[in-house]
């Protein structure tokens, strides 16, 4: 028994893999690095609240920016707007960027989808107030006849009526460059994972006698399904907290409503902290900060929905 017992000690001497040191140095590293990361995140939570504490506990007709409102009445506005911009901007960018990277992977020849994705990626490289300029001066300009063009033939829909603004900085308008904005990010997510798609599947849905697109419903989509959820909120994650575009282009003035021609647009709650930091003193700071907090609650709210929904079908996609 001994011998044997010895034998099998040194296979599984043997079987162990030896840990070079450039394997202790990458796995140290990287375990350095995800702690901290969580060591910044909860010392940014932590802050947020220690600093949105008085904003909560102050006298509304005490405190600067509430004017005499509790807190939460002063920051639905200001929820609402950036909700509202986001989806916007998502329900656009989505097909677009489905549509673009299907091109890429599956239609374009090699030599133009190389170029396309090149194009596509250095989308992301412009700043946000280059893209602010253009959307202000440019982008506005030139949507404001298309939103009289609208107003005029389907104002009939609640979405389209009202009046028209005359400078074209509308909700629309800032929705629109976001749109652009987060097209760049869910596109390479969603091309990637159309391309990670198993070659035996697609051969095996054309053998069966499938069209081209009848292949990518039946065996592209529902491999990238993961992946295009993960991309969708990876976009809506920077829309939410996109802040100098959206100040630039838009005309806010902290209204509620569903209208997104008019003048009177709803503010989202970046470009109320970048307009008001400036003058803000005392708990008006603090107030700032406390709406920080919100968005803060209402990304993380939205990854993690997100990160649920892609891990119930991890097993049947490409999303990890």
């Amino acid at each position: 028994m001994p011998p044997t017992t010895d034998l099998v000690a040194d296979q599984d001497t043997a079987r162990r893999p030896v840990r070079r040191r450039g394997d202790l140095v990458f796995s140290s590293t990287a375990l350095g690095a995800g702690i901290i990361i969580l060591i910044v995140l909860a010392a940014v939570t932590l802050f947020l609240i220690v600093e949105s504490i008085p904003a909560f506990t102050a006298k509304p007709d005490e405190t600067q920016f509430l004017n005499g409102e509790p807190f939460w009445q002063y920051v639905w506005p200001f929820v609402f707007g950036t909700l509202w911009a986001s989806v916007i901007a998502l329900v656009v960018a989505t097909p677009l960027a489905i549509g673009i990277a299907l091109f890429i992977s599956h239609y374009a020849p090699r030599r133009l989808a190389s170029v396309l994705g090149y194009v596509i990626d250095l989308l992301a490289a412009i700043p946000s107030v280059v893209y602010g300029l253009w959307g202000a001066l440019v982008f506005s300009q030139l949507l404001q006849p298309f939103y009289v063009w609208l107003n005029e033939n389907f104002g009939w829909i609640p979405f389209f009526a009202g009046a028209v603004s005359p400078g074209g900085r509308t909700i629309l308008t800032a929705s629109l460059v976001l749109a652009v904005m987060i097209l760049p990010i869910m596109t390479a997510i969603t091309r990637e994972v159309f391309l990670q798609t198993p070659v035996l599947h697609e051969e095996a849905a054309l053998a069966l006698g499938a069209t081209r697109w009848e292949m990518i419903r039946m065996a592209v989509f529902p491999f990238a399904r993961g992946g295009m959820v993960s991309g969708a909120m990876l976009g809506l994650g920077r829309a939410l907290g996109e802040t100098m575009a959206v100040t630039m282009v838009l005309s806010a003035t902290g209204a509620v409503t569903f209208q997104v021609l008019n003048s009177s647009n709803p503010t989202p709650i970046p470009a109320n902290i970048a307009l008001n930091f400036g003058e803000a003193y005392g708990d008006g700071v603090n107030v700032l900060i406390a709406t920080g907090l919100i968005l803060f609650i209402v990304t993380f709210a939205v990854n993690a929905i997100a990160r649920w929904v892609v891990n119930r079908r991890a097993e049947f996609s490409g999303a990890n």
